[in-house]
């Protein structure tokens, strides 16, 4: 997909203040059982089209208004994805600024994930 300039300007933006892992880099995390929420970001039709065992969705257009309730503690891993690690990038930045302090978001998203039978067997 190619993604529009003023998009791409604040994704690049936010990229500047969130941390990101790549596939392999989340494979590491979750063969090491290190405790994480692993949160899909992407629209309510993408989810459905097929996610990770065990993701939360919090699809970008309603994480702010609903991820406190969801997940109340601010200091939890959460790792974002979305279709590319694009939208995700964003939605952390936004995270953190409402207080959470261990957001990562996803570099390659869905996408990298689908190729990757490892993760999508796993549960986080």
């Amino acid at each position: 997909m190619v993604h529009n300039p003023g998009f791409l300007a604040i994704v690049n933006d936010a990229k500047t203040r969130v941390a990101e892992i790549d596939v392999a880099e989340y494979v590491l995390l979750v063969k090491s059982g290190e405790e994480h929420i692993l949160v899909d970001t992407r629209e309510e039709s993408e989810w459905h089209a097929g996610h990770v065992a065990g993701a939360v969705h919090l699809s970008k257009g309603i994480i702010e208004r609903d991820v406190e309730t969801k997940i109340p503690q601010k200091d939890m891993k959460l790792v974002l994805y979305c279709g590319g690690g694009y939208r995700s990038a964003l939605v952390a930045d936004n995270l953190q600024k409402m207080g959470y302090t261990n957001v990562i978001s996803l570099d390659g998203g869905w996408k990298g994930l689908l190729h990757n039978d490892e993760v999508l067997k796993a549960t986080p």
